[in-house]
């Protein structure tokens, strides 16, 4: 019998060249494995596209709610965002594809795991040192990295799957490379590889629309938090694909989400890539903008410090490490109060804070207000002050002694 291969297929261009250059170079049987994590009309057709370029066995799982629930949702919780403006959608998606991988890889009695994904990317180390940390005795092949992988470009690839009688949808010339999940959508390629160019907006965007053409009307929109988790849009409650589904739909209508930048890669090297992350944006905002209502100072100030090296263990891949597992605790346990109700409005790319409420609020009126009542005096701040600044004003009198 042939050696197994187990390919991560997207049905695009890259992974649909791979099935029959496997087939070719190694002689392996090729089981296809779509992880469904909100592609959506990215999934048609690929049965029949696997099966026609060579593949024995396409699988199609869907883990859309897994992938909300068990990886979006303490991003949320985390509030986690890489160099202050990207949403890590492609990055939350991976670990639990590479888990899927290893699955099926276990179910088929595969002996090798392939992706296609390329040299300069950072989706190759997510994928691989996801699949080493749950299967340490399976071989990778990354394709862009083998020696007999001779293909260069997207043309080549267009080139080599004709030879093969694969005739593909794809049109090198005028494709953004894009992957798409239900959290995000990025694009790279074209002309952003210019950084000095504008994004052609009306040619790239998918989820939604530009601010500059979204509508003149502003919209309210109300969310309900439980310990972190969210509950309900506008009333209705929802589990959490469907939540992020109705917010993509909000956001997008009112052109919110939409980033353009230039991002430092794990491998070293800068890249630029416009991301459409229209609910997650409304999302977040609406998460933070309950937090800062509940959380005390000290706790909210070092959430941040946790935050920051969460998102960069995700955008590293890092997910199925002991060091994500504890930071991840940490995190859940500041959520244990963060539930309430948080009001704002959507209006040309903005998300605009309308009324936030909670249980655990620890905002007193009574206390922020300017009238002196019982738990706060005015007159106790000028001994705080003496003390707080004591280093500050005792350095200054020191020094000033040996100026003179």
């Amino acid at each position: 019998m042939k050696e197994k291969v187990i390919l991560a297929y997207s049905g695009g261009l890259d992974t649909t060249a791979i099935i029959p250059w496997l087939k070719e170079t190694y002689d392996f049987d090729v089981v296809c494995v779509c992880i469904d994590v909100g592609q959506e009309s990215e999934l048609d057709g690929l049965e029949e596209r696997a099966k026609y370029s060579g593949a024995e066995k396409l699988y199609i799982l869907d883990v859309v709610d897994e992938f909300c629930d068990d990886f979006i949702v303490p991003g949320v919780q985390a509030n986690a965002t890489y160099e202050n403006k990207y949403l890590l959608g492609t990055s939350f998606a991976r670990p639990l594809i590479a888990k899927k991988l290893v699955e099926i890889a276990r179910k088929e009695g595969a002996t090798t795991i392939c992706h296609g994904a390329t040299g300069k990317g950072n989706d190759q180390v997510r994928f691989e040192i996801n699949i080493k940390a749950l299967a340490p005795d399976l071989k990778i092949i990354a394709t862009w990295r083998q020696p007999e992988w001779t293909m260069q470009s997207r043309e080549d690839e267009i080139e080599y799957c004709k030879q093969h009688g694969i005739d593909l949808p794809f049109d090198a010339s005028t494709s953004y490379s894009r992957d798409r999940n239900l959290w995000h959508i990025s694009h790279e390629g074209l002309e952003l590889e210019d950084p000095s160019q504008e994004p052609n907006w009306d040619h790239l965007l998918v989820l939604g629309t530009h601010p500059e053409k979204a509508p003149d009307e502003a919209e309210y929109v109300t969310m309900t938090f439980e310990q972190g988790v969210p509950k309900s849009v506008n009333g209705k409650a929802m589990k959490v694909s469907d939540i992020i589904r109705e917010l993509n739909i909000l956001g997008g209508k009112h052109g919110v989400g939409i980033v353009d930048i230039v991002e430092n890669r794990v491998v070293g090297m800068k890249s630029r890539g416009v991301y459409e992350t229209p609910g997650g944006t409304i999302l977040m905002e609406a998460h933070k903008q309950l937090e800062e209502l509940i959380l005390d100072r000290d706790t909210l100030a070092y959430k941040k410090l946790i935050s920051d090296k969460f998102a960069d263990m995700i955008y590293e891949g890092k997910w199925y490490c002991p060091l994500r597992e504890s930071l991840q605790a940490f995190i859940e346990k500041t959520q244990e109060r963060v539930t309430g109700e948080v009001k704002f409005k959507l209006y040309k790319g903005n998300i605009i804070k309308a009324g936030t409420t909670s249980p655990y609020s620890m905002y007193s009126e009574e206390l922020a207000s300017f009238t002196t009542g019982d738990l706060y005096d005015h007159k106790d701040a000028e001994g705080f002050i003496n003390l707080f600044g004591l280093s500050m004003k005792v350095r200054a009198m020191l020094d000033q002694k040996r100026d003179n």
